[in-house]
């Protein structure tokens, strides 16, 4: 294994000199950090992570926690790719850990990502309370930001989409479109965001005087094959409803299959709306109108602030993100405008 001796005997510079070019503390010209990059290469030096991590006291690493029941799917896809390529753009990389299936393993993975001297870390938290990452944040130096959830003390670290406001707005619209009985898919309900959007149902149905009817309320499971069941239990409690806001866009595709085997036309006797607005959703038949999280932007936020936070900085007030209803062909005029 080569040295960092020989890549300065290669690259014809001293030994402190090709520290400071891996370090990025103190000034080296572009010529020579060229030279040293190139002898790196010719060299195949690997430089001590860990002596470089004591020697600058920074990974140039940042954690991303995220609990392995949100790996499938588009919505997780979106938030891992925006986050390394943001991160890339900050010349930082990301660790990915997984938070598995308790508080206690969320804990943990953060907990081995400060041991591995991460500099910030992101968990996007399934079963942590709010009050236990406001403990986290206290106990640890390296700046910790939570994704999706509302901090009661540390509102800085938080960045959050209105999923309650995303689903009174959404459901609003179908009353607009003159629909009344209209039925709701939930997510898992042990999911902050699914109850979140359950309640955004309700709050629309009461603010247009529409009476809630328990036997319009379906549980899912986040899966195409629970928007499946959950179609099928709506159809066999015989209520009528002319409209079914999904929890997310694989459910509204699983029960947009249901309707189609049962001889129901979307939108023409049901409209659909999902969340998430997934790559396909424009090109299914009919195509699927959405609800689209600026997770883009909210993933931009996480990572300003992060920076901000590390390198100092200015760190804005906005942690509250507005969703934006897609429409499409599968909503359709409802039996009061027809």
């Amino acid at each position: 294994m080569s040295t960092m001796l020989e890549v300065a005997k290669k690259a014809g510079v001293s030994k402190a000199t090709v520290s400071r070019v891996l370090s990025g503390k103190g000034y080296v010209g572009e010529a020579t950090k060229e030279l040293v990059y190139q002898a790196i290469k010719e060299t195949g030096y690997r430089p001590n992570l860990l002596a470089r991590h004591l020697a600058t006291n920074t990974s140039q690493c940042i954690g991303l926690v995220v609990t392995n029941t949100l790996y499938n799917g588009s919505y997780f896809s979106e938030i891992l790719s925006q986050a390394a390529k943001k991160l890339e753009d900050n010349g930082r990389q990301l660790i990915l850990m997984d938070g598995k299936h308790s508080a206690d393993e969320e804990r943990e993975a953060i907990e081995f990502l400060l041991d591995l001297q991460c500099d910030a870390v992101i968990i996007y938290p399934r079963f942590l309370t709010p009050d236990a990452m406001d403990e986290i944040i206290d106990l640890h130096r390296q700046p910790i930001m939570v994704v999706n959830r509302k901090l009661r003390k540390h509102q800085s670290h938080c960045i959050c989409c209105d999923h309650k406001g995303a689903s009174f707005k959404a459901t609003m619209y179908l009353i607009e479109q003159g629909h009344r009985e209209i039925a709701f898919i939930t997510g898992s309900l042990d999911s902050p965001t699914a109850i979140e959007r359950l309640s955004g149902y309700k709050a629309a149905l009461k603010e247009a005087n529409i009476p809630q009817q328990d036997s319009l309320i379906a549980q899912g499971k986040w899966t195409p094959a629970s928007g499946f069941a959950a179609a099928e239990s709506l159809l066999a409690s015989q209520m009528t409803f002319s409209a079914v806001v999904a929890s997310n866009d694989d459910m509204a595709v699983g029960a947009i299959k249901k309707f189609s085997e049962s001889g129901i036309t979307v939108p023409g006797q049901i409209s659909v709306i999902g969340f998430d607005d997934i790559p396909t959703a424009p090109f299914l038949s009919p195509s699927l109108s959405s609800v689209k999280d600026p997770v883009s932007d909210m993933m931009g936020e996480v990572i300003n602030r992060l920076i901000s936070m590390l390198d100092g900085g200015y760190l804005s007030r906005e942690n509250i993100f507005t969703s934006a209803l897609q429409v499409r062909d599968s909503i359709g005029d409802g039996p009061h405008i027809r």
